[in-house]
């Protein structure tokens, strides 16, 4: 494809000369003789190089129309190359042209050889570095997917979570601003994931911010991106999170920790779906989907001034909790054996399996933690592990943090008796199959199906209770 070339001279015979030269070498040409119908050129077309003179109609020698038309294409076009050419070449000119934006310099009358090789040389240095930038953003886009890939369902079959999962499906395929809250550790990033796989922007990218990384000083160019030479190290055009996720989904986890100072400006690309790179004057557009999430309490951040009140309702159109690990305990067992599986894969070893007792410690202990504790106490005991079940000892959960709702405690004194242990575990057993058959309407052989049991023992453990 011919490379389009920008020539802007008030002198028309020099404009037909370099028409003449260029147009044999496979360049397209456009012709312009002041800096006004230059700029309205750059604005209607894609020039690959400008080639432009430094002096004007108000003065032949000083070049201060050049160096506003130099000026005003960078406000255009920041990676546009160009090249300025004059007669009144001067050490001072061509350094004044160079920091005011321009990539090379050529005195008039200009050596042919000379003029083709700098505009060669232009030419392939804005490709090369246009691929690089290209080559950049797909790796950045790539390792995302890598990161958010959401392989399976979510593990579910306590009621709790399944009313949380039949919200998240129902609100998925709109394009409101969802807030997810919770504890640490719940899975939040887990469900924006999911809720992006599900809505209709699922073949475009999810970006993710932890906005707890992103400093103050940094956060409009890492939201919004910034063009080269906006700031001391900005040596290279860099592409905002919002402009990588156009056309998808933005997920912000950790909103709480956005600048105060910093808010009106999320909030204002939010409402408007508008921003500025960093040193930009140029108004780009995007269609994102935000999804945020947050541990803290936002409305009492909100009353004690740390939140703008506006942007929390711009992002909570619709909120949902998810629930803590310690409230869907009929999930427990189930999470664990499917992490099981998945650290069993990344050692290359063979999958352990949990004994009965494991499992009891498993649903007895309080998650802290939540699902992010689990994963890590499974991972270490799929290490740890001598044998090919692993028990109580190789969780590394204490006795005094394995505490239930249902469990028969003296709060005050704060242990567990041998008697109340074994009253509560078996009390908790009870609960948990009574549970499992009234969610399969009786059936035993699934609800022993949904505990990992056989019926056999299902049944035994009836008769022990």
């Amino acid at each position: 494809m011919n490379k389009n070339i920008l020539l802007v001279d008030d002198d028309l015979d020099i404009l037909s000369a370099l028409k003449i030269l260029l147009v044999p070498e496979g360049y397209g040409v456009n012709l312009c003789q002041t800096p006004s119908s230059a700029l309205a050129a750059i604005k209607k077309t894609q020039f690959d190089l400008v080639l432009m003179d430094l002096n004007y109609s108000l003065d032949t020698t000083s070049g201060e129309e050049g160096l506003t038309l130099i000026a005003d294409i960078r406000k255009l076009e920041d990676d546009l190359p160009i090249v300025v050419m004059t007669g009144w070449a001067t050490v001072e000119v061509a350094v004044s042209t160079m920091q005011n934006g321009a990539n090379d310099f050529i005195q008039k009358p200009w050596d042919i050889e000379r003029l083709i090789s700098i505009i060669n040389n232009q030419l392939k240095l804005a490709s090369s570095e246009k691929n690089s930038q290209k080559l950049t953003q797909q790796n950045q886009l790539l390792q995302q997917r890598l990161d958010s890939e959401f392989k399976g369902d979510i593990i579910s079959q306590s009621p709790v979570m399944q009313k949380t999962l039949a919200l998240i499906e129902q609100v998925a395929q709109s394009h409101a601003c969802i807030l997810l809250t919770g504890e640490n550790g719940t899975g939040k990033s887990m469900f924006a994931r999911y809720i992006h796989q599900h809505s209709n922007r699922k073949d475009a990218n999810q970006i993710s911010v932890n906005m707890g990384a992103v400093s103050e000083t940094l956060f409009e160019s890492e939201m919004f991106g910034h063009v080269k030479g906006a700031f001391t190290d900005a040596k290279s055009t860099r592409i905002g999170r919002f402009e990588l996720a156009d056309g998808g989904s933005l997920f912000l986890d950790e909103i709480a920790n956005t600048p105060y100072s910093q808010q009106a400006k999320l909030l204002r690309v939010l409402e408007d779906q508008q921003f500025e790179k960093v040193g930009a004057s140029k108004t780009q557009s995007v269609d994102v989907r935000l999804i945020c999430a947050s541990n803290a309490n936002l409305n009492q951040m909100v009353a004690a001034g740390e939140f703008r009140k506006d942007l929390l309702y711009r992002i909570n159109t619709i909120a949902i909790e998810i629930p803590a690990l310690r409230h869907r305990k009929e999930d427990i067992v189930l999470l664990a054996d499917a992490f099981l599986t998945q650290w069993a894969n990344k050692y290359g070893r063979n999958k352990l399996v949990l004994d009965e007792q494991a499992k009891y410690a498993l649903v007895s202990y309080d998650w802290p933690g939540n699902i992010r504790e689990l994963n890590h106490v499974l991972e270490r005991a799929q290490i740890l592990c001598q044998g090919v079940f692993i028990n109580v000892n190789d969780l590394g959960l204490s006795v005094n943090t394995t505490q239930t709702d249902t469990a028969k405690v003296d709060v005050k004194q704060g242990e567990f008796t041998e008697k109340q242990t074994l009253d509560s575990l078996a009390d908790l057993e009870l609960t948990i199959i009574d549970q499992r058959l009234k969610h399969f309407d009786g059936n035993v052989l699934k609800a022993a199906k949904s505990l990992g049991l056989s019926r056999s023992a299902l049944y035994r453990r009836l008769d022990k209770i």
